[in-house]
Formats: C-alpha cells, structure tokens, sequence
C-alpha cells in the first residue's frame, strides 16, 4: 500500500522545513570515531547550570511521578520578585521557543501576517508558516552598517500593513549577535499601532555589557500594552536540556498566551532549577566574566587572521571567514570542533562560533587556524 500523506498536512506545513539544531556530539563521534570533542555550535553555557539549579533537581527527583505545577507558581514568584512584574503578566514556556508558538498561535491566522527582519531567529518564519500565516521579510542592515546585517528597524516598520498581527524583534540577535540601541528601539515601540503585539525576544540579554547601550524593553512593558518581551533560561543560566522560558506582557496579552499555552509545558524539574538558578548570582557572573574573556580571547585571533566579524552583544561570534562558511564547519568538524554554519540565515560566507571555556576557545582557535592556512 502506496500512502502519500502530504496532501492532508495543513497548507503551512506542506513545505515548512524543520529547524535545524546544531550538531550534537554523539553523533560526530559516531561518523569520525573521534573521542575528545567541543562543541560551540549552540550558544549554551560553558561553565553549564548553577550548582543551586542542580541541587533543586535532586530535590525533586523523588516527585516525578506527580504532573508539575501547572501554573508554576514559584517560579513566577521568583520572577516578578526579580523583574518587578506581576504575576499575571508572566508565561511560562518549554524554552522561550514555546513562547514565541503560542504568541502566533493565539494573534495569528492565516488572513494575517508577521513581519520581522532578514538574519533574524529562524523560529519566527517557522510559528508563521506552521501557523498558515504570511510572513512579510523586512531588508536588513547593509554590510557598512555599523550593525551589519542586523535589524532595520524602519525596514520593519515599513513592513508593517493592516494585516499585520505580530512583529518579532530579537535583542541581540541570533544568530549576527548585533543589538539595537535605546533611542531607536524606543522609538519604534512607539511607532508600532497598538494592534500590532511587538515581541521583542532576550534570549542573550544576560550576557550584555552595560556599555553596549543594549537595553532591556521590559523598561516599556507598562507603557506599551502589545509589548511582549520573551526570555531563556537556556542561555546565561545553562539550563538548555530542561527547556524553560516565559514571556511579559500586558496581563490581558499573558492570559491570552496561557490559553493556548499545553497544559504542563513546563516540567517539574525545569520550574525547580529555574528559581534556583535566579538566586545565584556568583554563578551568572563568573559565566558572564567566561563570555568576557572568551569574546576578547577570539576577537583578538580574528584581528591576527585578517578576519571579518559581526558585533556582537551575546555569547557568541558570527564570523566571516572569507569562503563558504560550510566548508570550513566541514574541515572543523575532521577537527572535533563543532561550530555552526550560518548559509540557512542567509550568510554563506560566515560561522558562528559559541562562546567556551579558556581550554575550548584555545581548541577552536587552534582548529580553524589550521583549516584557513590549507
């Protein structure tokens, strides 16, 4: 029996093409035999989870045969405590990923459409198409900008039509690592019509410098009612496996996202290690002084190699170098180092490269010199 089941998917899905997550180590070890490997391929912490977020899941392990608590209240405790927000302009996601679906799937349809940036995170065109709606690309910045090929964000306003439903804004960046400063980020907001909900996504925030003029938009939740700025815990906070985020926003917007939001979405796990996690600021410093040290660490190799690069504000580095960016993650990956190829953003000459440790940087640096000088 012959079954061809394409027919019957839902038009956005026919030709939607699955989000490609960077490659993992098990299965580099399984096509090269190689044993001792790094992996700066996804933007994840180095130094890994607090030692508070890891003692919280061994407290838990013994309730995992009870659901979570549906509406993790701790953790939004935890975080409106932080944030200075209430409650009830909190939701939780499986990762900030999760958060940017059920904002398309509750403000989107398919008379609708989404407008965001060239280079911008491949999860927005994704939540569009999957959701039947139509996404409108905004021209981003021109390689002589000073924040070359990032966010324009008069592009994205000129994108903006009666259609439009949702606009997705990310500061940073990924995966060009550029950010938008406070003047024109204000002024845009500003800008925007109040039928429009704004998602301005932080999923790199943490790692900003405060002389980077990179601000925070929760400073205009209260001023902005379609404002929703989503953040990770997948970053900074190197809980990646457990997958947990939210969203702020105005509580009519958040209660909304709760509708469509799956029942348990977050696990009993992931809600312990979060608000953990918050508490321990020793450990978020000493991995935003890691990112430091690493980002001076591999700019100054750029500067040695005569290579081009982005600028960039999270825990990484988009970096030009000078051929197809593919070939080189190809030679890298011989190497046992795993960075990220970037041509599916539109930028086939570059590769991203996380952020490591001291001894994972120096393997990096090692590698790819050695792959540019054959």
């Amino acid at each position: 029996m012959t079954c061809d089941f394409l027919p019957l998917a839902a038009p956005g899905v026919r030709t939607l093409q699955p989000y490609q997550p960077g490659k993992p180590e098990s299965e580099l070890r399984r096509e090269y035999g190689l044993s001792h490997i790094v992996k700066l391929a996804s933007n994840e912490n180095p130094l890994g989870p607090s030692p508070k977020a890891l003692a919280a899941v061994r407290e838990a392990l013994p309730d995992i045969a009870r659901y979570p608590d549906g509406n993790g209240f701790e953790l939004k405790a935890a975080l409106s405590a932080r944030l200075g927000v209430p409650m009830a302009a909190l939701t939780l996601g499986n990762g900030s990923n999760d958060v940017l679906e059920s904002v398309a799937r509750a403000f989107l349809t398919s008379e609708h459409e989404a407008v965001f940036s060239e280079h911008a995170f491949a999860v927005y065109p994704i939540v569009t198409q999957a959701i039947g709606a139509t996404a409108r690309v905004a021209k981003a910045n021109p390689p002589d900008h000073e924040m070359p090929y990032g966010h324009d964000l008069a592009a994205i306003r000129a994108s903006i039509s009666d259609r439009t439903r949702v606009t997705f804004v990310a500061n940073p960046n990924n995966p060009t690592g550029t950010w938008l400063k406070t003047a024109e980020l204000e002024g845009f907001l500003a800008s925007v019509p109040e039928s429009v909900i704004v998602v301005v996504d932080e999923a790199y925030f943490e790692y900003v410098e405060a002389e980077m003029d990179c601000p925070s938009a929760l400073r205009w939740i209260d001023r902005f009612p379609n404002l929703v700025v989503t953040r990770t815990f997948s970053k900074a906070y190197g809980l990646a496996g457990l997958r947990v985020g939210y969203a702020v926003s105005h509580p009519q917007v958040a209660d909304l996202l709760n509708r469509v939001r799956e029942p348990f979405n977050v696990n009993s796990l992931a809600l312990a290690a979060a608000a953990a996690a918050l508490d321990d600021f020793e450990h978020l410093e000493r991995s935003r002084a890691v990112n430091r040290d690493g980002m001076k660490c591999l700019l100054e190799f750029c500067r040695r190699q005569n290579l081009a690069w982005l600028p960039s504000a999270g825990n990484f580095l988009c970096i030009d170098v000078g051929r197809p960016g593919r070939e080189v993650f190809l030679e890298l990956l011989k190497r046992g180092v795993i960075a990220r190829p970037v041509d599916n953003y539109g930028l086939p000459r570059f590769l991203r490269i996380s952020i490591g440790t001291e001894a994972e940087n120096a393997r990096l640096i090692d590698a790819l010199a050695g792959v540019l000088k054959s």
